[in-house]
């Protein structure tokens, strides 16, 4: 037990590899015979292409599992047809339209955010709109997207969007009414121009609020394009899970929940060092 005696760092990592060794061996142990689905529904059981009877798991194991990630990293770029796409093709089509529809997000939000912090009276003035279409579920929006736009792959896009400027405005706009009136003062006095005094205090003071802002986009819209591609169909990691669900292949479904797990914390550990690239230190 010397790594206990180590720094925390080395405590946490090695802690981290014992939880995870355990849920590998329980997972392995409840997937062998006599397991939770003795007795299968014999409807699902044929489904499956096992007996109603029968002692192994449905469920995969660790080592199938495994054995299919490999199988799908040897070749993540092929293409069979429509219904039939490489992990990397549908993760590229997934992370294309978030960072499409994420970067028009902060086009509008970091500007529009930037105005109303500056102004208490459009302060008072957007916010009842903003409260109310700000809890609105993004998924709501698809409806009148595909209506209007015709497309799924651009209303996935506009979802995204929708999704992404809310906690990037209020941020943007809380940041800036938060920046200290000492040093606004002091500008002023040095009578600093307006644009200069946004770029050259008021957007250093608040940056750190508004990456904050941009973080949590980065998750929602994530969280949010798997559920699109669901509704919508054609590629994306989203619609590969609910095919490969079609398919019966709950392999692949861990799979595919491993990666939008793994590339949802790439993506927030990026904002989060830009975060702290642009943060002052304490």
């Amino acid at each position: 037990m010397d790594w206990l005696l180590g720094s925390p760092k080395v405590r946490g990592a090695a802690l981290s590899l014992i939880i995870f060794g355990s849920f590998i061996g329980i997972w392995q142990l409840s997937t062998m015979g006599g397991g939770v689905s003795t007795g299968l529904d014999p409807e699902y059981a044929k489904l499956m292409g096992k007996t109603a009877t029968e002692g192994a798991s449905a469920f995969p194991t660790p080592g199938q599992v495994a054995a299919k990630i490999w199988e799908h990293l040897s070749d993540p770029f092929y293409d069979k047809g429509p219904n039939d796409k490489g992990l990397g093709i549908q993760l590229a089509y997934s992370l294309g339209r978030v960072l499409l529809g994420y970067l028009l997000a902060v086009a509008v939000a970091i500007p529009v955010g930037f105005v109303i912090g500056m102004s208490p009276l459009l302060n008072r003035a957007f916010d009842p709109f903003i409260q109310v279409l700000k809890p609105v579920s993004p998924l709501a929006w698809m409806p009148l997207a595909l209506y209007t736009i015709k497309d799924s792959s651009t209303s996935s896009i506009f979802v995204i969007f929708i999704c992404s400027v809310w906690p990037m405005l209020l941020n943007t706009a809380f940041g800036v009414s938060a920046v200290r009136k000492e040093w606004l003062n002091v500008a002023r006095t040095l009578e600093v121009s307006p644009l200069r005094l946004a770029f050259t205090v008021i957007l250093p003071a608040a940056a750190p609020t508004i990456v904050t802002g941009m973080r949590i986009s980065i998750g929602i819209a994530w969280l949010v394009i798997v559920a699109a591609e669901m509704l919508v169909g054609g590629t994306g990691i989203g619609y590969f899970v609910w095919n490969e669900w079609n398919n019966l292949s709950i392999a692949n479904v861990i799979i595919s929940i491993l990666l939008i797990g793994l590339t949802g914390m790439l993506l927030d550990q990026m904002l989060a060092r830009f975060g702290r690239a642009v943060s002052y230190p304490d």
